[in-house]
């Protein structure tokens, strides 16, 4: 018998548990498990979380924002990927009677120089097939009365949803079988047998493929693995208040970004619940689940530090990180950059909120990954970089990540 034909019998013979080994229970990697049984009815999915339940990092502390696909490079994953799964999200939640609604947003230059790059991004919006309207300063009250600017784009595609609703739908209709309270320890892979994942508890998992959907820990998921990954995730905390006055706010506002950041600003968001939240900012977190200055996880903070990239990415942005973590300590900076947008906020309206990790992949070299990072090893295929807008990109993300996983299963 051939070599080739020997390893495939073998990996047949083996007791796996399941075909597919998903591991992260957020809404990539339930995307993933879902599109997966979609594609193929019949290959066993499980889905290894190390939460006790779906959606508690990045799919459960962001904005609830469905992206148009506006900011991203023409031909990039992010923009082909977001500008599709907006329409798939607002029908999927449709479809399942999930909280959601097409509100549009606004992108407002409060400043002259920003006047080139709002007229930059309605040029991307239109390579990228997004319909915009460019507004002056006096037509922005007719979607925002309280928010003052030169100019001002209205993106219609834009939305709202409840992604936390969205990724308990995926794990129900996946028919996956979902794991709690498994957070993975040792993966042992061979190429020729299959994988086999150890989780906190002891337990053992075998599966023909593992798909790496851990977000936070996705680099440390590669490692385990075998597979070098190439980058190191490095988090930044997004903090967020929440807007006493709600009523100051008629939908969603965003300042013009700068295009050397992956962050898109301080922006205001009302949220499916009629709620009003501002931020996110972007500040270096001490932990991958740092929420707040006082989580600090040394072994953590120590890899982070080690990795060369990290250090160019701060010798590279110093200023710009500075003036995050000012408004990170001062609550009356963080009200100074709102006002740019919003000039009726004062301090009292805000009142702090739960804050957001965003899992960032940082080359070597101190480059910020600025698309979704997907890349195969034997038996393997890991999601190295799915920041936003992968909630609104999940059902696309997913189904290419199925479409490589079967790919490597009808080979054997």
């Amino acid at each position: 018998m051939h070599y080739r034909n020997r390893e495939v019998e073998q990996v047949r013979k083996i007791a796996h548990d399941c075909d597919v080994l998903v591991i992260g229970g957020g809404i990539v990697g339930l995307s993933t498990a879902y599109a997966i049984t979609r594609r193929a009815p019949g290959t066993r999915v499980m889905v290894l979380e190390k939460e006790p339940g779906p959606a508690r990092h990045q799919t459960g502390r962001n904005s609830g924002v469905i992206h148009s696909g506006i900011y991203y490079r023409p031909g990039s994953l992010k923009a082909r990927y977001a500008v599709r799964g907006a329409a798939e999200m607002v029908k999927f939640c449709a479809e399942y009677d999930i909280a959601h609604a097409v509100t549009g947003k606004l992108i407002v230059a409060t400043e002259r120089a920003e006047l080139p790059r709002l007229h930059a991004l309605v040029q991307r919006g239109r390579e990228n097939g997004i319909p915009v309207r460019e507004l002056g300063a006096a037509q922005i009250a007719e979607y925002e009365p309280q928010v003052r600017g030169l100019a001002a784009i209205h993106v219609g595609t834009t939305g709202i949803c409840d992604y936390v609703g969205v990724a308990g739908r995926l794990a129900a209709a996946s028919g996956a079988e979902i794991r709690y309270g498994a957070r993975v320890v040792r993966v042992d892979r061979r190429p020729e047998l299959g994988v086999a994942v150890e989780t906190a508890d002891g337990a053992v998992v075998r599966a023909r493929m593992l798909v790496n959907c851990a977000g936070l820990y996705c680099d440390e998921v590669a490692r385990l693995t075998g597979d070098d990954p190439g980058m190191r995730i490095v988090p930044f905390r997004g903090e967020y208040y929440h807007l006493r006055r709600p009523e100051l706010v008629n939908g969603l506002v965003y300042p013009v970004p700068d295009p050397a950041f992956p962050f898109l600003g301080v922006h205001l968001t009302r949220g499916v619940d009629g709620g009003v939240h501002i931020g996110p900012n972007a500040v270096p977190a001490l932990a991958r689940e740092g929420y707040g200055w006082n989580v600090v996880r040394p072994g953590e903070l120590g890899r982070t530090l080690s990795w060369p990239g990290a250090w160019q990415l701060a010798r590279r942005h110093w200023w710009y990180g500075a003036g995050e973590l000012r408004r990170s300590v001062s609550k009356g900076a963080f009200t100074e950059a709102v006002r740019r947008l919003l000039p009726a906020v004062t301090e009292a309206d805000l009142e702090p909120a739960a804050a957001g990790v965003r899992a960032q992949a940082v080359l070597r070299d101190g480059t910020l990954v600025d698309d979704f990072l997907i890349r195969e090893g034997a038996r393997a295929v890991h999601v190295l970089n799915a920041p936003s807008p992968a909630a609104t990109a999940s059902l696309p993300i997913g189904r290419e990540v199925a479409r490589r996983v079967l790919d490597v299963l009808a080979d054997g």
